[in-house]
């Protein structure tokens, strides 16, 4: 860490703000917002779901062209699942097609790694596309992480588009 303060080093992003359901999270297949990570080494989106016992969506990262994004391409990834409420158990990588949320439950969490060179081409955007695979309602929200700046001040700047 540059200055030894990790929130100044990293950013934190609501990257779901489409998501007006988190009663039901993966209701509609939903999309995280669009990520700029042309300043950012990673992105990690933090995936957590509670009530609900069978709710669950396969989680795909999309590198995105632009913001609208006009061009999107299926990326593999590394993840992790929540073995307890704070322990996670060991990486995995998923292919282009993703995976599957664990059941959903009180405490249950994934978290996905995406690291800049992953991204097709010159793309310069992310976006995980969460599509509802057993469809039971499940409380839930996600957020992405972004580190590794390029730039020390970049972590300032907005990363949704």
């Amino acid at each position: 860490m540059k200055n030894g303060q990790f929130v100044q080093d990293i950013k934190i992003v609501n990257c779901c703000n489409g998501i007006t359901a988190f009663e039901d999270v993966f209701d509609g297949n939903p999309a995280s917002d669009v990520i700029n990570m042309k300043g950012w080494g990673r992105c990690t989106f933090i995936i957590f779901t509670g009530a609900g016992a069978t709710g669950a969506a396969t989680m795909t990262v999309e590198s995105c062209d632009d913001v609208t994004p006009s061009t999107t391409t299926a990326i593999a990834y590394k993840y992790w699942d929540g073995a307890s409420v704070d322990v996670l158990q060991d990486m995995q990588v998923a292919t282009t097609s993703g995976v599957i949320t664990p059941d959903a439950g009180a405490g249950t969490f994934s978290a996905i790694e995406i690291d800049a060179s992953a991204l097709s081409g010159t793309d310069n955007y992310v976006r995980l596309q969460m599509t509802e695979s057993t469809n039971s309602p499940v409380d839930g929200a996600c957020i992405a992480i972004l580190s590794n700046p390029r730039y020390s001040h970049e972590s300032t700047a907005t990363a949704v588009v």
